[in-house]
């Protein structure tokens, strides 16, 4: 069943859809359904953690490795041959053949990349939903209202909810792209593509020192727009602007060139990823002067921040797997206010007892062949939360 009812805008509207209260077999039966997704979510959990340890470990491994063996060179300008195939470290300017174009704009950069983006001026369409019963139905108030903004992609108005009135363009008349110079170097040494990969910060390109490529675009800040009026666009004008990473020589509007740290292995003239013996490939690169010692202790930073996210993200995932299994007793109370209460309480406690204690205890487990000490330490540490639980339960129940 639907109710429409219009506010008076053709920009927003409201939609009322109810259905019967679901019975209590049909609330069984989503259950049963969100049992075995909790159940490949738990076990997912497992393979998260134990593999996180594991990598961790190994990229610590590798970056002692690496410290140790790295041999800084004394010029980027020349090549040594007691160097070959060893891991190197160097800082200097960034270099490019050949600037980057765009010749559709007449613009072009000496830069290691060059990004076009072009948005256009479209329909959003955005959604508030509240839920509440009433006279033993399930009723959903949704709320869409309709705004005009600039998208880089093209939004899909079919999938509105009223589409008559917010109709968009299906696509874009000018595409954005990304140019990337073939030949990076920093003295004489080339850098590998996964070194220019790692040249991402892009920064917006300043405009106001060029002209108007066509009589159809008119140039306004740092846009270009494919617009009869940029100041009031309409739906399916264009605008473009201009991002650089990796500026490869002097401007006189950017300033000098972009200077780059980079430890990697050295093999002729080529800077290529270095395999340490546990496994993993050092190729690194960070913007500036940084020494050998910086380098690898912002590595080591990066790898701890990565841990804990993935440490925390395995505890979340067994947390809501356990909460879904679970969930089943919740549901044959449901109709005990208070009694589904209490029990919804205490299926949280459970499950939170029980992630805490199995995460920790996964944990140790991928330490125990790298650190069995902390391993140990970690697994009597995994029986806390379940050893207060059970403090806190009355006698006659332990009983």
């Amino acid at each position: 069943f639907q109710q429409f009812s219009d506010t008076g805008s053709r920009k927003e509207h409201v939609k009322i859809t109810s259905e019967p209260k679901p019975g209590f077999l049909e609330r069984l039966s989503e259950t049963s359904g969100g049992m075995l997704i909790g159940l490949v979510t738990f076990l997912l959990s497992f393979y998260l953690l134990f593999t996180n340890e594991g990598r961790a470990l190994r990229t610590a491994k590798s970056l002692d490795e690496g410290l140790f063996l790295v041999v800084p060179l004394d010029s980027i300008h020349s090549i040594s041959q007691q160097n070959e195939g060893r891991l190197v470290h160097l800082a200097g300017a960034l270099s490019t053949s050949k600037p980057l174009f765009d010749p559709s704009y007449g613009l072009s950069i000496q830069a290691v990349k060059l990004k076009r983006n072009v948005e256009m001026y479209q329909w959003v369409e955005y959604e508030d939903s509240k839920e509440y019963e009433e006279n033993g139905e399930i009723k959903k108030e949704t709320k869409y209202s309709y705004n005009t903004e600039w998208k880089s992609e093209v939004v899909n108005s079919r999938n509105f909810d009223r589409e008559i009135g917010h109709k968009n363009p299906s696509a874009m008349a000018v595409e954005s792209f990304t140019a990337v110079s073939p030949n990076v170097q920093v003295g004489s040494f080339v850098l590998s593509k996964g070194l220019v990969d790692k040249i991402d910060d892009f920064k917006q390109l300043s405009l106001s020192h060029l002209e108007d490529p066509h009589a159809d675009v008119t140039r306004r800040g740092d846009y270009f727009y494919h617009s009869d009026n940029p100041r009031r666009p309409e739906v399916g004008d264009l605008r473009v602007s201009f991002f650089y990473a990796g500026l490869s020589g002097d401007d006189p509007h950017l300033g000098t060139a972009d200077r780059v740290t980079v430890i990697a292995q050295l093999r002729g003239d080529q800077l290529v990823p270095y395999r340490t013996k546990s496994g993993d490939v050092l190729e690194i690169l960070y913007p500036g002067d940084l020494s050998v010692e910086e380098v690898f202790q912002k590595e080591h930073e990066s790898n701890t921040m990565k841990t804990w996210a993935l440490r925390a993200a395995g505890w979340l995932s067994m947390f809501v797997g356990i909460s879904l299994m679970t969930r089943i007793f919740y549901t044959l109370v449901d109709w005990f206010p208070v009694v589904r209460d209490l029990i919804n309480v205490g299926l949280k406690a459970f499950a939170l007892c029980v992630a805490s204690s199995l995460s920790l205890l996964t944990i140790s487990v991928g330490w125990l062949f790298y650190r069995p000490l902390w391993a140990l330490l970690l697994a009597l540490l995994s029986i806390v939360p379940i050893a207060v639980a059970r403090s806190r339960v009355p006698p006659k129940k332990q009983q």
